[in-house]
């Protein structure tokens, strides 16, 4: 009989940073519970090193070897079949992404995978399904990467639909905002160029339809944190992004007139740099997709590719896994926890 491994770990060589995280694996009466344990975030920019002809440049090279290398250090003791690592976007169509690896395996100590975007959203929607209540009606769940962004239409663990459009914070800010300097007209380009690319997907997308929509991980973390740390959304909403919280960091973000003058609770030093880029593609996907409110969690690629790791699929509610998990950690007396739960329901 196979014995589940005591921990994972999942490396995500994306475009905008590198992560690394470990996990312990729990059974328990609810399921199989994925419990992080420990994570390390890179913000290497590698798609902001992606010249003209697609090469990568030596410097966005090194900074990624020298991550990897601190990576390797912390899984020096983990058996290969515990470790996967994932490649996204810019190692997909960089030309010289095999001189790259090579150097990139050997500091990291483990082979890494170069996955295809559609894998890369099947993934971000595993890792997303797994780290949200259950629900019996579809999402949509889009992920705003460093140089691609996926978008996926899935019912409770199953993904629907996939699709991986080749727009991303670091590639836009570079395009559209090379030094940092936001105005109206320049926005509102960056926004219709990221629309011509959702554009494709679009009305198909709509047609299938959702009954909740969700940003996974960094961009839409990000952006959710700003909005919520500076009260931008609409009156009566503290969590998540509403349409309108989005317009008010826009005008926001113009008035300082320079990303690197924005003075906003919450802000992030090295998301500075990214900011702009990522705000006019997820003012793209409001507008094109219709969406006037959007869930976040930071459950996305690297929780997916946990899940893919460890072969199975948790079909249970997750917040059941998480209180069961608790409740043997902490050694919980469950019959009072009973009273407690019947007395508080009104149900004695």
């Amino acid at each position: 009989m196979h014995k589940t491994p005591h921990l994972l770990a999942a490396v995500d060589l994306g475009s905008n940073s590198f992560r690394l995280i470990v996990a312990r694996v729990e059974e328990t009466s609810a399921g199989t519970q994925i419990d992080p344990v420990d994570a390390l975030r890179e913000p290497v920019r590698l798609a902001a090193g992606l010249t003209h002809d697609k090469f990568l440049d030596r410097p966005s090279q090194l900074r990624g070897w020298d991550a990897l290398k601190r990576f390797g250090e912390r899984l020096r003791d983990f058996h290969p079949d515990h470790v996967r690592a994932v490649a996204t976007n810019t190692l997909r169509v960089a030309k010289n992404a095999g001189e790259f690896l090579g150097e990139a395996e050997r500091a990291l100590g483990f082979p890494i995978e170069v996955i295809a975007g559609r894998e890369e959203a099947r993934l971000i929607y595993a890792g997303a399904a797994h780290s949200m209540p259950a629900s019996h009606g579809k999402r949509l769940v889009f992920d705003i990467g460093g140089g691609s962004t996926e978008f996926i239409i899935g019912e409770e663990y199953d993904p629907l639909m996939l699709e991986s459009l080749y727009i991303g914070c670091v590639t836009h800010s570079g395009r559209f905002f090379p030094n940092g300097n936001v105005d109206d007209y320049t926005m509102r380009q960056a926004e219709l160029a990221a629309k011509r690319e959702i554009q494709v997907i679009s009305s198909l997308y709509k047609r299938a339809g959702w009954d909740q929509a969700v940003g996974s991980s960094g961009t839409a973390r990000a952006i959710a944190e700003l909005i919520e740390a500076n009260q931008f959304n609409d009156a009566g909403v503290t969590h998540g992004i509403t349409r309108g919280g989005l317009e008010r960091l826009k005008r926001a973000l113009i008035k300082a007139e320079n990303v690197n003058r924005l003075k906003l609770a919450a802000l992030k030093a090295d998301r500075v740099p990214v900011l702009a880029g990522g705000l006019s593609i997820m003012l793209a996907v409001f507008e094109e997709l219709g969406i006037d409110y959007v869930d976040t969690t930071d459950g996305a690629l690297r929780l997916g590719v946990l899940y893919d790791l460890l072969g199975r699929s948790q079909h249970q509610d997750m917040r059941a896994v998480t209180v069961e998990g608790f409740s043997r950690r902490y050694g919980v007396d469950r019959a009072q926890a009973e009273r407690i739960a019947a007395l508080a329901t009104g149900s004695t």
